[in-house]
């Protein structure tokens, strides 16, 4: 995969530069910044409508054509940096979701947001490159949706995360005993979530309900803002890590009034700044956030606010 240069790479190795007293604490209590529909910095406008539309989408894309697909791209676009470009920015969290093609010989694993992205593998292979640069950075990574996919499919998905990390795949364990520090000892760099049955019985796949992450689908912010607290404030005390998703959800008549613009422009970037200022008052910790995505990450400084919030908590105060 191509990538663009990025002029922020300050956070490539921030996991690896904080203070000891925070790299001995649980991870579920620092601050990690994520991103959300990680893989969609590119959709292939060619392929067919992915298999997580509904049926009206479909046809519309079958009537349209092209068109139809440049304005599903606007909206299934909710990143613009690539897996390394990301990495490098600091972003230690990716929200993964999976189909094969329907048709397609084999058992071909892609990314997909109402397009079809990049092949997973290719997507996988960046990030263990970037890992294999930086031994002390630890990344997420949540399959959390899967579309079109047989039994087969998800062997052949299961086999190929192993194949591509290897010993760097933490085995399930109970949460709290996951430190940075402990991660380092043992060498392992990836957490991986898999959100499916099929992954049952294998200890290097942790289940989807070790990380929660509620949605608020909705475009106002401050229901979205009041979510979040709630969430956050229902969020147990022990056993998970826990994902606030700090984003806006287009509806239907979200996408008509802004169809040409697409979400970064219509939606996004005129709602940022409230959804900054909530994560700039945020606290980790005990009762706090731990993981936080968002889309566009490079608009703001999101990671490096997010980050930062981690310096909270060198203060005894700041612990609850």
């Amino acid at each position: 995969m191509k990538t663009r240069p990025t002029g922020n790479v300050s956070n490539a190795d921030w996991m690896g530069s904080l203070a000891p007293k925070l790299t001995s604490m649980p991870l579920k209590h620092l601050a990690v910044p994520g991103s959300h529909d990680s893989f969609s910095f590119w959709v292939d406008e060619k392929a067919p409508v992915g298999p997580d539309q509904k049926a009206v989408v479909k046809h519309l894309a079958a009537v349209f054509r092209l068109l139809a697909k440049k304005v599903m791209k606007k909206w299934s676009m909710t990143q613009n940096l690539t897996f390394k470009e990301q990495l490098e920015g600091g972003i230690r969290y990716f929200d993964l979701r999976v189909s094969s093609k329907p048709g397609e010989p084999g058992h071909e694993i892609y990314f997909i947001h109402g397009l079809f992205g990049h092949k997973v593998r290719d997507g996988l292979n960046d990030i263990n490159n970037f890992l294999n640069a930086h031994r002390k950075e630890v990344v997420f990574l949540d399959f959390n949706h899967h579309y079109a996919m047989e039994e087969e499919h998800h062997r052949y998905l299961i086999r190929m995360v192993q194949e591509v990390f290897g010993s760097k795949l933490c085995k399930i364990c109970v949460v709290e005993e996951i430190s940075l520090n402990y991660l380092w000892e043992q060498k392992y760099q990836v957490l991986v979530f898999y959100h499916h049955q099929s992954a049952e019985g294998c200890p290097l796949m942790w289940p989807g309900n070790n990380i929660p992450a509620p949605w608020a689908n909705t475009t106002d912010t401050g229901k979205l803002i009041k979510f979040l607290e709630t969430t956050l404030d229902e969020r147990a005390k022990r056993g998970t890590f826990h994902v606030s998703q700090a984003i806006l959800t287009p509806q239907v008549k979200t996408i008509v009034k802004g169809l040409v613009r697409g979400l970064r422009n219509h939606l996004v970037e005129r709602n940022l700044p409230t959804i900054m200022t909530w994560v700039e008052s945020q606290k980790p910790g005990v009762d706090g956030v731990n993981i936080i995505t968002s889309d566009f990450v490079e608009l703001t400084d999101f990671a490096s606010t997010v980050i930062k919030l981690n310096d909270l908590l060198l203060d005894d105060r700041a612990i609850k």
